[in-house]
Parts: structure tokens; sequence; C-alpha cells
């Protein structure tokens, strides 16, 4: 089966298109699915939706769709790269790109909750403060972004 980007885009417009509910709700849903998205956060993106959209009033399905949409394996990389460049410039911490890849193949090769969670765990908490530190700068305003566009794109 050939990848087609072109298919994939169409899915998550129609997706979109589709969803019920006052135009913020979704809007705020979206927003936050893009920032836990972006965040190097993978393991935890599902909970961490399901804990937040009830507290910022946020569509719950929208939420999903743009996290799923924003964090796939085409962006993993790319994502995970510029938290650890942003992360390493903004703290205080020596962090080799080295030691990020070794996590990231946990990630990518599916392995699971536990070994990914304990992938992370053997980096230390030097590396989840560079990495967190670095997501959230990368992510604030990707997610300002898509609620503003995405409350036009709804209202």
């Amino acid at each position: 089966m050939k990848f087609n980007p072109s298919r994939l885009l169409r899915y998550y417009y129609l997706r979109f298109i589709r969803l019920k509910g006052d135009p913020r709700s979704i809007a705020r849903g979206v927003a936050l699915g893009t920032f836990l998205g972006t965040t190097p956060t993978m393991p935890l993106h599902s909970i961490s939706l399901l804990v937040f959209a009830p507290i910022c009033r946020a569509n719950i399905l929208a939420a999903f769709l743009a996290s799923m949409a924003i964090c796939n394996p085409l962006t993993y990389f790319p994502q995970y790269y510029f938290a650890w460049l942003i992360g390493s410039k903004i703290t205080p911490y020596d962090l080799s790109w080295a030691r990020i890849s070794e996590v990231l193949s946990v990630i990518s090769a599916h392995s699971g909750f536990k070994e990914t969670i304990q992938s992370i765990a053997n980096l230390g908490w030097d590396a989840v403060i560079v990495m967190l530190s670095g997501g959230v700068v990368l992510a604030l305003p990707l997610a300002i972004i898509a609620y503003f566009v995405s409350l036009r794109f709804f209202v």
C-alpha cells in the first residue's frame, strides 16, 4: 500500500468538519490536542487528554483528533529533535542526542507502555527537564495558533 499524504489530510479534514458541539469547546480541544501532541510525552498523551480536556472544557474528540494529527510516526523525530534543541538552549543541562535516540527507538518499536516508561526513566531527571521545557516552548505557540485557526474554521 502506497502512502498518500493528500488522502491522509482529507481524512482528518472530514473527521474535523463532522465534529458537533460548541465551536469554542472544539477549538479548545484542538489547541489542547496540539499542545499535548507536540510535547515529548508520547506514552502519556491519551491519559493527559482525558485528564485535561474536562478541566479546560475542551471537546475530547477534537483533542484526540488533533493529537493524532500532530503526533504520528512522521512527526516523532522532528518534534523530539526540536524539543531537545530548544531545551538544551534554555536549560543548563547537557543532554546528548544519542541518549534521546535510544528512547525514540524504543517508542517507534512500539515496545509497550512499561518499556517506554522505563527507557524514559533511565534518561534521568535532567533529560526530562530538557525535553519537557523544550517541548512546552515548542508547543505553546502552535497551540495558540491552532486555537484561533480552528475557532475561525468551526465558527
